[in-house]
């Protein structure tokens, strides 16, 4: 519902920041490694991930594509939370996590508060297979680097391309002409996929 959020930045502590948007402010739960990233800004645009409640609707914040991503990768899994995602990612990087996973480092995984053994090795078995079926990983996407390639992703995304493949050709495309707009950038990656 909320893509993201930009503003000033009312007040800050590890867990949450408020984020004052013309005149409104948005309590927005953050990671100990978003709240590293914008401690000292005073304008942030966090990407965000709305989460309803039966008691509550929560904004979640994100300073980086790769580590929301990996947050709703987190919660698509049985037994994983909002709570113990935020917990894991303030824990661990989204590289860490990843390394882990990659490397079935179980003992990494389970290294984060409230991730017991048997946790871990869901986690791992279940983020493997997600995260195993993107080519070149749907964490590293070219989104953080080229905002004109982060807006053709998302728009090939919607038309319902697959997003590896769709990463794939805009890498490609935006190596090949990187003053692209985002309007040719589609253009040229519909003619290839």
């Amino acid at each position: 519902m909320y893509e993201y959020i930009q503003g000033q930045l009312a007040e800050i502590n590890p867990s949450y920041a408020v984020v004052d948007c013309h005149g409104v402010g948005y309590l927005i739960e953050i990671t100990v490694n978003t709240y590293s990233q914008i401690k000292d800004l005073q304008q942030v645009k966090l990407l965000t991930h709305y989460v309803v409640r039966e008691d509550a609707h929560l904004l979640f914040g994100f300073f980086d594509a790769a580590e929301r991503e990996m947050f709703r990768l987190l919660i698509a899994i049985n037994g994983v939370g909002v709570n113990t995602a935020r917990v894991m990612l303030s824990s661990l990087t989204v590289d860490e996590l990843r390394e882990a996973v990659a490397t079935q480092n179980v003992k990494k995984v389970q290294s984060v508060k409230g991730i017991g053994a048997k946790g871990a090795q869901r986690i791992i078995l279940e983020l493997q297979d997600k995260i195993g079926k993107v080519e070149g990983n749907v964490l590293n996407t070219i989104s953080t680097s080229n905002k004109n390639a982060e807006e053709a992703l998302s728009a090939l995304t919607m038309l319902g391309f697959p997003k590896a493949a769709a990463d794939k050709v805009l890498q490609q495309l935006a190596k090949a002409d990187p003053n692209a707009t985002v309007e040719e950038l589609i253009k040229m990656a519909l003619a290839k996929l």
